[in-house]
């Protein structure tokens, strides 16, 4: 059982920041609920109040505008990004990401905010966000600030973020011309299960030279953009040497743990067949 906890709903923002500022750190903001009630149902959070943010309306937008990039507000769920035709088209490596996060019953409540202020090394959307070059857009009382993703986690289910802030939206930038980019997930079963190692890959051509960006999930203590072997892909080489090169850098920028879903030695080994796998499939395609 959960211990008694208080609840408020507010519908403004002003509202949400006056209850962030009387409770700070005993203050929990829920969006989906999906990983914050089973945090507080094992203990692992603790929180004196609950402060859904489902019906403030600002918080609601999933906005592409051609050119400049796409919008996803801190209550879009999941099933609505994987219902945006805009995102399967033009993000198809985030909507790969997101079909990949539980079932459909959570991705009915689940948000793609939720997903990476959770800061789970785990977190699916986050190496597809990471090589898409996203921002995190964090709003307070205080004023607006925007930060690169790769600057957002800090640790193992840290962020950046301050006890009187929220994240209000993700922006992602419109992604190169003619790229094309795709998401790899190892699980214990094909189910709904966490990664025991998840990779992200883009590539594009740039001036006749195939550029590349990796990011991964559960390889090190936050999503992790690798950018030293995506400068395998500037050297000298044919590009089979260049993937190998790639391979062998990011097995040794990882650190991955043992865990109940693999060992560190499986994760270095899927880190590599993975990688191989995917930087394979890109430059077939660019």
């Amino acid at each position: 059982m959960l211990p008694k906890i208080e609840y408020s709903c507010p519908q403004t923002l002003e509202e949400l920041f006056e209850i962030l500022e009387k409770y700070k750190e005993q203050a929990k903001v829920l969006a989906g609920g999906t990983d914050l009630l089973v945090s507080l149902r094992d203990r692992i959070e603790k929180a004196r109040h609950i402060v859904d943010i489902k019906k403030i309306k600002e918080l609601e937008k999933l906005e592409y505008r051609e050119g400049e990039g796409l919008v996803i507000g801190a209550t879009v769920t999941l099933r609505k990004i994987l219902e945006s035709r805009v995102v399967k088209e033009r993000y198809p490596v985030l909507w790969e990401a997101v079909r990949t996060i539980g079932d459909m019953i959570l991705k009915n409540r689940a948000t793609l905010v939720g997903n990476i202020c959770n800061a789970s090394p785990a977190a699916d959307s986050a190496p597809a966000l990471l090589i898409l070059e996203a921002k995190v857009r964090i709003l307070s009382r205080e004023g607006f600030r925007e930060v690169p993703i790769e600057n957002f986690f800090t640790g193992v289910k840290k962020t950046i973020l301050k006890p009187w802030e929220i994240v209000k939206e993700v922006f992602v930038p419109e992604p190169p011309r003619n790229h094309f980019g795709r998401y790899l997930k190892m699980m214990r079963v094909m189910s709904e299960d966490l990664s025991v190692v998840g990779v992200a890959g883009l590539g594009y051509r740039e001036g006749g030279d195939v550029k590349i960006r990796l990011a991964y999930s559960s390889v090190a203590p936050t999503p992790l953009r690798i950018r030293e072997a995506e400068e395998a892909f500037l050297k000298p080489g044919t590009i089979e040497e260049k993937i190998e090169r790639a391979v062998q850098i990011a097995a040794e920028k990882v650190s991955p743990i043992s865990d109940v879903r693999g060992s560190a030695e499986y994760r270095l080994h899927l880190v590599k067949v993975l990688t191989r796998r995917l930087l394979k499939q890109i430059v077939e395609v660019v």
